[in-house]
């Protein structure tokens, strides 16, 4: 079975429809993460299927969740999930990639350009920092990371950047009923409201997946985010 065909094989039993020039696309990143992967640590999975399955279709996943034309925010993007995967399926999307390593962010960059990528700009920088300036403050239509920190930790990181009105939204795994309690507290801090839960089963690993998706309906106090070792050391409760 080529390539292609297993793609639309784990495609169709996922419920997800692109077209052959995504999937084409897509297909040409993960041999640009691959070959990347031999110069600098960029992703453990390194199996072609796998990392279709594995990464491909789950990133894939969320694509539904983002509004027409809207501004994302990548953070902790790493090789580029889940953003390059969103980039390439919605060019209607703008995304920022942000990521505290400058090398993967200059990967970014030459992947972009390679693959004809418009609406796309790239950011090396530290989330908390950042969170705090004009222009990144309070300025996307949705942020998203996936599997970077616990959510409690993660919320604060990422909350700040969404405007009100906009959503939060982050990509687990199996264990999450915990995280959620956990953030609770720092949701409504920092101007989320309840956590909505969307649990799917990935296939054909059986993995279960998360996407936990937080509206911002107040804005993030000005104190917030705090410094990178107050956040993890002390996540709000």
């Amino acid at each position: 079975m080529s390539l292609k065909e297993y793609f639309n094989d784990c495609a169709g039993i996922n419920g997800i429809e692109v077209t052959d020039e995504v999937r084409d696309k897509l297909l040409e990143f993960m041999q640009e993460v691959l070959a990347e992967n031999k110069i600098q640590n960029l992703t453990a999975i390194t199996d072609e299927k796998d990392f279709i399955s594995l990464h491909l279709i789950d990133c894939l996943s969320v694509v539904k969740y983002l509004p027409e034309n809207a501004r994302v925010i990548d953070i902790g993007t790493g090789a580029g999930f889940p953003g390059m995967v969103i980039k390439i399926a919605r060019p209607d999307v703008e995304i920022l990639f942000l990521d505290s390593l400058n090398k993967r962010i200059e990967f970014l960059k030459r992947t972009c350009d390679k693959l004809g990528l418009d609406k796309a700009d790239f950011t090396h920088a530290r989330a908390e920092e950042l969170g705090l300036k004009n222009g990144y403050r309070e300025s996307f239509d949705v942020a998203i990371s996936r599997a970077v920190a616990k959510l409690s930790v993660l919320s604060e990181y990422c909350i700040p950047f969404v405007k009100v009105g906009g959503k939060f939204i982050a990509m687990k795994g199996r264990e999450f009923e915990e995280e959620i309690i956990d953030a609770g507290e720092a949701g409504k801090i920092l101007g989320v409201g309840d956590w909505q839960v969307n649990e799917f089963i990935l296939k054909p690993s059986d993995s279960v997946r998360s996407i936990i998706i937080g509206e911002k309906h107040s804005p993030t106090p000005d104190k917030y985010p705090r410094r990178s070792k107050k956040i993890s050391t002390s996540p709000l409760k």
